[in-house]
């Protein structure tokens, strides 16, 4: 570039005409201008460049355009500068996004950037045009504080009715979030039936724009998030920014303004305000200025136990009380800077508002007792404007305190026995726990529950049962002291929590009152009721340092004292943890073998004692496991039922069983009866009979040759659903079996109530049945009473031949026992159905 002070451009340039022309427009142009080549170099600047970015000319031709942008930019911004010389394009002012571009003396400045192409013999350069937005950014930021300051709801909306900025006022008013707002149109906060009409009122405001008072024009309304409407005024003011127009609304929620212009009207309309104040069912007091009664309605009246204008001429101030003026004068003093006396003058402050002051109150009865009430407080204003009086609106909210004082006690409390709920207990709980710490004394925690009350509810109904409770709870908080707590943590189960115990044999004697107490014979519409109850306790700080720990140690005890008995109580130990903690790994354990095939299934033959042969075989799991070893159904059985798993176990042992039996009659070549066991929770499932013909379809088993073993407790658990089930069951052909008669309740009562096919007597009663009378009047009994009722007999446990014998005379169907064969796998079974080989 000859002859030039600022030739160090490395690049080619435009012929010296044109470069001269284009150079001088550069410089005159307002704006900073930069050239750029392809590679991002700059080869042409103006002056307006040196005053934005604090460079000479000489130091930023030649250097990549990245040296004016921030150093967190530059990656992007290269790659915008790829993007756009791929596909060069006019972009006009303020057309993408904002930038940054970064001085000499390494300080920021925002800037907006327009963007043209130049194709040129030497290839395609790029002119930016850029200005520094500093104080449009700075002006904007101090339009968002003063409309954030603002009183009112206020929303800036742009021409086609988009909203760019809203304050919290709005947020509140409209019930949207600030970003839900600026996503919506403002049509979207106006009713349906006015939209088409708003927006055809912003298009002209927008064609001419002028600036509208608050409450020009008409009222309208708004939409809230929620659909409700809200009656508004909106004050308008147009703003020019840049080359874009908006509006500036201010709105204002006027519906107690609307609500205390209604009641104005109507007082001040002479008769018509006096019907309708004797008609009011609200309170209402108008006062002159000087807080002089000068109306009341017969409602203010009687809430406040006068005669007929007894208290028109007298101050407003004689239903209030002092203390609850005063209070109030100190707040307005607060919210106002001004000093408001503790007389009248606080509902002239009150009242003097834009809007009804309206909060709850204490009215002063004739005879001194005091009605909580919601007073509204406005100003009266002549036609002229001026305040002439004040009304006071008010309603009782005696019922509404009540109301919300029994939620908070019911929140707290049992609904049945009113006694503390868990919530409660656990605060009373932490705060003895706090008081302990403090004196060094100890807190202990009873965990009682009720033993078999189940079966009292299925029994004798749900009435009954809740009497029982009630009675227990009035009982238990007679045996305890008023800084002990009584709780009920629903169901059957009550918690107490003594306070100042310094060991355990402090308690023992209170324990046993309990016991003792709550075992008392009860009579309820005729039913004389015996209940027994276990309990666990635990101490803090030995058994546990916190309200979780100490109910969950105490739990643990009670369900310890239920298992060696019910009717029992037992200290927390920590054995008892780890009791508790072997049945969780003999639960898992027990899922994994289920899963894994470490059961397996053998059978016992029963033995008809009338010719000797094998009818049926009783199904038995058996669990091996690689950790365990030998498992005890005593042991697992419990836990399967316990954790849910006996579903699941139950429902493999009728699929395999089933499909053994059927192979086993195929082997005999004639048909054998399957007696499965079914549990307590297998039982109460409602869909057992489909269940069960589901098994016996996909065998092939006929349902003759099935038979169900329950014991007496299942049966009596829900008597009604019980026999239900059963008839249902023998309507499918399965037979009915009573396992381990004799232990439970062994009434002929039920034995004719139910359809029973066949009885099992007990091995405990068959063990001594040669040398023990007892046990032998039982067998006989069972025996005489079965065969009375035409029902089959089996005995189990028989081990020797003279329990054989015995029952062989008394007529006993069946027998099963070590004497014949212990359980064997399926294969080993069909050896025992071979017959005997000839010598």
């Amino acid at each position: 570039m000859p002859n030039d002070v600022h030739a160090e451009t490395p690049g080619p340039l435009p012929a010296l005409g044109e470069e001269q022309r284009l150079r001088l427009v550069i410089e005159a142009t307002p704006n900073a201008m930069i050239m750029v080549d392809q590679q991002g170099t700059i080869i042409l600047v103006n002056s307006q460049t040196e005053r934005l970015f604090g460079h000479l000319r000489s130091e930023m031709l030649g250097q990549s355009v990245e040296m004016l942008v921030p150093q967190r930019f530059r990656g992007a911004h290269h790659g915008y500068r790829r993007g756009f010389f791929a596909h060069p394009d006019t972009r006009s002012m303020g057309a993408g996004r904002d930038l940054y571009g970064v001085r000499k003396d390494g300080s920021e400045v925002p800037i907006e950037i327009g963007l043209n192409p130049l194709k040129m013999p030497e290839g395609v350069f790029v002119l930016a045009s850029i200005i520094d937005i500093t104080e449009r950014k700075r002006s904007e930021e101090r339009l968002r504080l003063v409309i954030e300051a603002a009183p009112n709801a206020m929303l800036m909306v742009n021409a086609g009715g988009g909203i760019v900025l809203v304050n919290s006022q709005a947020e509140k008013l409209f019930g949207y979030s600030r970003q839900e707002l600026l996503e919506l149109t403002i049509e979207s906060l106006i009713p349906k039936r006015f939209r088409h009409q708003h927006e055809r009122s912003r298009n002209g405001f927008f064609s001419q724009p002028d600036a509208r008072a608050m409450g020009a024009g008409r009222d309208l309304y708004g939409l809230r998030k929620n659909g409700s409407e809200v009656p508004i005024e909106i004050g308008l003011n147009p703003l020019r920014i840049e080359q874009a127009q908006f509006v500036l609304a201010s709105v204002i929620d006027i519906t107690e303004r609307l609500s205390a212009d209604r009641l104005q009207r109507s007082l001040q309309a002479g008769v018509l305000r006096q019907a309708i104040l004797d008609s009011l069912p609200f309170s209402v007091i108008a006062t002159d200025t000087e807080g002089q009664i000068v109306a009341i309605n017969p409602a203010a009246e009687q809430l406040l136990g006068y005669p007929p204008q007894a208290l028109v001429g007298q101050s407003a101030m004689v239903m209030h009380e002092p203390a609850e003026v005063e209070r109030r004068a100190e707040e307005l003093s607060t919210q106002t800077g001004l000093h408001i006396p503790a007389n009248f003058q606080v509902i002239v402050a009150s009242g003097s508002r834009t809007t009804a002051d309206e909060r709850e109150w204490t009215y002063v009865h004739r005879d001194g007792s005091r009605v909580p009430v919601n007073i509204a407080i406005t100003a009266m204003r002549d036609e002229s404007g001026r305040v002439n009086g004040f009304l006071k609106v008010a309603y009782d909210i005696t019922e509404r305190r009540r109301a919300e004082a029994f939620i908070r006690h019911m929140a707290h409390h049992d609904a049945l026995t009113n006694l503390p709920n868990r919530t409660l207990l656990l605060d009373r709980l932490e705060s003895a726990i706090r008081q302990a710490r403090r004196s060094g004394g100890g807190v202990v925690v009873l965990m009682l529950d009720l033993d078999h009350f189940k079966r009292i509810n299925d029994s004798l109904g749900h009435q009954i049962g809740d009497k029982l409770l009630l009675k227990i709870s009035q009982r238990l908080q007679r045996r305890v002291r008023d800084v002990d707590t009584v709780a009920r943590l629903g169901g059957d189960e009550f918690v107490i929590v003594l306070t100042g115990i310094h060991s355990a044999s402090d308690v023992q004697p209170l324990i046993n009152e309990l016991m003792r107490t709550i075992s008392a014979p009860m009579s309820f519409d005729g039913h004389e009721l015996l209940v027994t109850t276990s309990i666990g306790g635990c101490m803090f700080p030995a058994d546990g340092s916190d309200p979780g720990a100490l109910l969950k140690n105490a739990d643990t005890a009670m369900y310890h004292a239920k298992a060696s008995g019910r009717s029992n109580f037992h200290w927390f130990t920590t054995a008892m943890l780890q009791q508790t903690e072997e049945k969780l790994a003999l639960g898992t354990a027990l899922r994994r073998a289920i899963e894994s095939s470490e059961l397996t299934i053998v059978y016992q033959p029963e033995i008809s004692l009338r010719d000797g042969r094998i009818v049926g075989m009783e199904a038995l799991v058996r669990w091996s496991s690689p950790r365990h070893g030998e498992v005890s159904p005593d042991r697992f059985i419990p836990v399967a039922e316990e954790t849910g798993l006996i579903l699941t176990l139950g429902e493999w042992v009728l699929h395999s069983a089933c499909r053994e039996c059927v192979a086993l009659q195929r082997t005999a070549g004639r048909n054998l009866r399957l007696a499965v066991n079914v549990s307590p929770r297998q039982f109460q499932q409602k869909d057992l009979p489909q269940l069960l013909q589901r098994v016996l379809t996909e065998s092939g088993l006929p349902a003759h040759c099935m038979e169900l073993e329950i014991t007496e407790g299942m049966l009596m658990q829900s008597p009604e659903e019980s026999a239900e089930v059963l008839r249902e069951l023998r309507r499918l052909g399965i037979a009915i079996v009573v396992d381990d008669f004799g232990t439970g309740y062994s009434s002929l009562a039920y034995l004719t109530r139910f359809p029973i096919d066949k009885i099992k007597i007990d091995r405990s009663f068959v063990r001594d049945i040669a040398n023990d009378a007892a046990d032998a009047a039982v067998v006989n009994a069972i025996i005489a009473m079965a065969r009375s009722l035409d029902i089959r007999v089996i005995a189990e446990g028989v081990e020797t031949e003279e329990q054989e014998q015995y029952l062989l005379d008394r007529g006993c169907d069946e027998v099963q026992g070590f004497r014949y064969s212990p359980g064997v796998r399926a294969e080993d079974f069909a050896r025992l159905l071979e017959p005997p080989r000839a010598a």
